[in-house]
């Protein structure tokens, strides 16, 4: 009786597969003027508004060939921060974090991960508090 063992090679023909990298672009602390809240006195005066974003990508490709195209360009991403809080009123902080992490993935469809962070330092809340804050997250 004779028994066949599975034929097991010890040569590859086949390269071996790319494993996936993430990066990480982020702008921080970008500082505009903006007219949100839910009190009146707020979208009258307007105040302070800091934004943080965090995108998560594979960009080897981009950093390997020293091409923009291949990357989230932070400057494009800092317009879209500016439009959104300069040019309109919300009441919520909350609000404008969504609205900053879909305008970046409208952009981006290749980002894996996005943190959006939204401060309004010193926020009206009745005493003193350094500042009130919204954290969006977005993850494929």
């Amino acid at each position: 009786m004779s028994s066949s063992a599975p034929d097991v090679s010890t040569s590859s023909s086949s390269a071996p597969a790319r494993t996936s990298t993430v990066g990480t672009v982020r702008l921080v602390n970008a500082v505009f003027y903006g007219h949100h809240g839910v009190m009146q006195e707020e979208h009258r005066i307007g105040g302070r508004y800091e934004v943080d974003v965090a995108v998560d990508l594979d960009f080897e490709d981009a950093a390997v060939h020293d091409d923009l195209d291949q990357t989230v360009n932070y400057e494009q991403v800092y317009a879209f921060v500016k439009e959104l809080v300069t040019q309109n009123n919300f009441y919520l902080i909350e609000k404008l974090a969504y609205l900053i992490t879909q305008r970046v993935l409208d952009a981006y469809p290749d980002v894996e991960a996005i943190e959006v962070t939204v401060r309004k330092p010193n926020p009206p809340v009745g005493g003193p508090c350094d500042r009130a804050e919204a954290v969006y997250r977005y993850e494929k």
